[in-house]
């Protein structure tokens, strides 16, 4: 009987110019963990942290850079049939040359790192915040542009939601693990309070290069003049707007929703608006993390 064989497909073209983005990633991420966290003996988070505390532990032939490439490598190829082909290689790639980079930083360049970092010496509070700043903007880049660079992401998706978790949770539950292990191995938890610290400023940084500054909003409006308020935001701003009928449900009059994406600083604008001509209306605003697509616009 002959095996049945497995056939995956490209889910998109992979395209030259991500290869470069993601090396610029890649080098930005060592920079962050091998010239910031890795000199004052703070952690990353994740499959990272968990490879830097296995290179602290095992004999010296066990690098930081081996232990990159033997824990993510194959929990992107585990995770390659839900993920897809494009974004296993744009993540491997991505690794690949966060592990070279930091062999080259660690053990090729001619820096000093047995004291401390060669920019913030041995200040914790300055390495861990400038290695999370920097850090975060690679795994940043990388995920924003179809990638990952930290194989934890791949368990999350596949495992959490067996669980009963979310994804940021299980990502969590697995970095206070990891922090708690380095606490009771060294028998100290400064090194882990400031490696919170150093997770926390990379989370913020990888939604900032992920989501942006100028986070879009969404505004849903509740009126009984809709065409009247639709049409003084479409003059304001110049973009779609969708009608979405409904009904009050105890007074179970007959009402019109009108939904409008902004951002952020026209915000006050729009209620303004919609203010100046029906007081009455009920206005909600709340934060889009991904916009698709393009609004319809009013043809003049």
């Amino acid at each position: 009987m002959k095996k049945p064989q497995l056939h995956f497909s490209l889910s998109e073209p992979l395209q030259p110019h991500i290869f470069l983005i993601l090396l610029a990633a890649g080098i930005i991420n060592a920079i962050g963990i091998t010239l910031f966290l890795a000199p004052v003996q703070l952690y990353d988070s994740a499959i990272s942290g968990t490879s830097m505390l296995l290179w602290q532990i095992t004999p010296p032939q066990f690098s930081f850079s081996f232990f990159l490439i033997v824990l993510n490598v194959p929990l992107f190829l585990f995770g390659l049939k839900k993920q897809g082909v494009t974004f296993t290689v744009y993540s491997v790639w991505a690794v690949v040359v966060y592990s070279v980079a930091s062999h080259v930083f660690q053990n090729v360049l001619p820096i000093d790192l047995t004291h401390g970092s060669p920019f913030a010496g041995e200040d914790l509070l300055l390495c861990a915040v400038f290695g999370g700043l920097i850090s975060g903007i690679g795994s940043g880049l990388c995920i924003r542009f179809g990638g990952a660079i930290d194989g934890m992401e791949i368990l999350a998706v596949i495992f959490a939601h067996q669980l009963g978790l979310t994804v940021g949770t299980f990502i969590m539950i697995y970095n206070i693990a990891l922090y708690l292990i380095i606490g009771c191995i060294f028998q100290s938890w400064i090194l882990p309070m400031y490696s919170i610290l150093t997770y926390c400023v990379a989370v913020k940084a990888i939604d900032f290069i992920t989501e942006g500054l100028d986070r879009a909003k969404s505004a849903m409006i509740v009126t009984s003049r809709p065409e009247d308020i639709s049409n003084s935001l479409s003059e304001a701003f110049g973009t779609g707007i969708t009608h979405i009928d409904a009904r009050g449900f105890y007074s179970g009059q007959e009402s019109t929703i009108v939904y409008f994406v902004v951002n952020r600083f026209q915000i006050t604008r729009l209620k303004r608006i919609v203010t100046s001509i029906d007081k009455n209306a009920f206005i909600t605003i709340t934060e889009v993390s991904d916009v698709l697509g393009r609004s319809v616009k009013k043809s003049h």
